[in-house]
C-alpha cells in the first residue's frame, strides 16, 4: 500500500487508535485494599465489555480506513464501503467511551457506599478524550479540506517512483508549488528540459517507454506522436478499466507521481507505481513533471 494516499483523517483515526491502545493499559479504576493501592485497567475482566467496545473497535476502525485506501474507492460490504464502516466504528467507538465513564467497578445492587474509595484513573479520561477525539475525526475526514489533504507529501525524488529516471527537481501536487517551465502553465512552452537539445544529461534516465520529449503544445497531440511523461493531480482522481469505463480500479491522489503512457483524446492511459493501468477520464488541471 502506497502511504501517500492517508489523508490527514485517516492520520487522525490511526493516531487516536494508537493512544486508546496506550490507554488501555494505564488504571482506569483506582481502589484502596488492606493490601495497598490497587487499579484496575481496561484488560481487567472486571470492566468487560470496555475492551472490546472501546479499545478494539477503534483498531479494527484504523485498520479499515488504512484498508480502504488500498482498494478501488466505492468497493462495498453488506451495502456499505469500508470508510463507511470505519466511521461507523469510531462513532461507535466514541459513544462507548463516554458512557463507559459513568460505570462502576462494584454493582450497585452491593449496596450504597459499594464504590466508596474507588475512584477513575487516567486510563478512565484519557480514553474519554481519545474515544470523543476518533469520532470526530472519523466523521470531519471528507468534509473539512485540512483533514482530505494528503498526510504526507511526496519527496522531491532523485528519480522516478519506478526506478527509471522520472521528473527529477519537481514536485508533485501537495509537496509545493508547481514551478513555471516545461509543460507547466504559465511557463515557456518550447524548454528543453534536458537543457542539450532534447537529449538525457550523461546519467539521467528517461521516463519508462518514453522518447526524448518534445514541447508542450497548446493541443492535444496525435496518438502515433505521443511521449509518455509523468504527472500528478491536484485532487484525488478515480482510474478506471480500459475494458469497462464504469469500472474504478484505483484512485489517483495528490502527491504521487503517475506515468500517462497514451492519450486518447482529451483522455489520459495512466499506470500507477503497483504497475496497475487505466483510463483517467478526467485531467484538467494535472501538473507534469
Amino acid at each position: 500500500m502506497n502511504i501517500r494516499s492517508l489523508t490527514r483523517g485517516d492520520g487522525a483515526v490511526i493516531g487516536a487508535a494508537v493512544l486508546l491502545l496506550i490507554s488501555s493499559f494505564l488504571p482506569y479504576f483506582s481502589f484502596k485494599t488492606g493490601d495497598g493501592d490497587k487499579s484496575a485497567s481496561s484488560w481487567s475482566p472486571a470492566l468487560f465489555p470496555l475492551l472490546p467496545t472501546v479499545t478494539l473497535a477503534a483498531l479494527a476502525s484504523a485498520a479499515l480506513f488504512v484498508f480502504a485506501r488500498s482498494q478501488p474507492a466505492g468497493r462495498q460490504l453488506i451495502g456499505l464501503t469500508l470508510p463507511q464502516w470505519g466511521t461507523a466504528l469510531a462513532v461507535f467507538v466514541g459513544w462507548s467511551a463516554l458512557w463507559s465513564t459513568f460505570s462502576t467497578i462494584v454493582p450497585s445492587a452491593a449496596g450504597n457506599g459499594a464504590n466508596d474509595g474507588i475512584s477513575k484513573g487516567a486510563g478512565a479520561w484519557l480514553t474519554l478524550i481519545f474515544g470523543l477525539g476518533m469520532a470526530a475525526a472519523a466523521v470531519l475526514a471528507d468534509r473539512l479540506p485540512a483533514l482530505k489533504a494528503p498526510l504526507m507529501g511526496a519527496p522531491r525524488p532523485a528519480q522516478a517512483p519506478y526506478g527509471v529516471g522520472g521528473p527529477a527537481g519537481a514536485q508533485p501536487y501537495a509537496a509545493g508549488p508547481p514551478q513555471a517551465g516545461y509543460g507547466y502553465p504559465g511557463g515557456p512552452q518550447s524548454v528543453d528540459p534536458f537543457g542539450q537539445g532534447g537529449q538525457p544529461a550523461q546519467g539521467q534516465q528517461q521516463p519508462y517507454g518514453a522518447q526524448a520529449p518534445q514541447p508542450a503544445a497548446a493541443a492535444p497531440a496525435p496518438a502515433g506522436d505521443f511521449t509518455a511523461f509523468w504527472f500528478a493531480v491536484p485532487v484525488p482522481r478515480p482510474l478506471f478499466d480500459e475494458n469497462n469505463p464504469g469500472a474504478q480500479i484505483a484512485e489517483l491522489t495528490p502527491g504521487t507521481w503517475y506515468l500517462a503512457v497514451e492519450q486518447r483524446g482529451a483522455q489520459l492511459i495512466a499506470q500507477t507505481q503497483d504497475g496497475r493501468r487505466g483510463v483517467l477520464q478526467d485531467s484538467s488541471g494535472i501538473q507534469r513533471g
